[in-house]
């Protein structure tokens, strides 16, 4: 029980840090790429993308305290899955800067 509030805490926290753009290096991929690469995306859409996908997953994390079901265990996969995906296909194309 108390795992699932520290780590809502900190889905809260890093999602903040990347919001206020303080926090690029925690953006997966992001962090490792080349100059070149990097200079294809729009940081701040890309901000806006991780950033908001972990305050999302912060109150969603926080509501699993008191379900023990599997049926909702399994939701909260499922969602969490399908958000990642939404997110990877939108930085990949809402936050990749337009080629010349």
């Amino acid at each position: 029980m108390a795992i699932l509030i520290i780590v809502a805490a900190l889905l809260l926290v890093m999602g903040i840090i990347i919001l206020i753009g303080k926090g690029d290096n925690l953006i997966a991929g992001y962090n490792t790429a080349s100059k070149e690469e990097r200079a294809k995306y729009n940081i701040k859409r890309l901000r806006g993308l991780t950033g908001g996908l972990l305050i999302v997953m912060a109150p969603m994390t926080a509501l699993m305290l008191g379900e023990e079901t599997m049926t909702a265990v399994w939701s909260f996969v499922g969602l969490t899955f399908f958000m990642c995906i939404i997110v990877v296909i939108l930085a990949n194309t809402w936050a990749k800067k337009k080629s010349k």
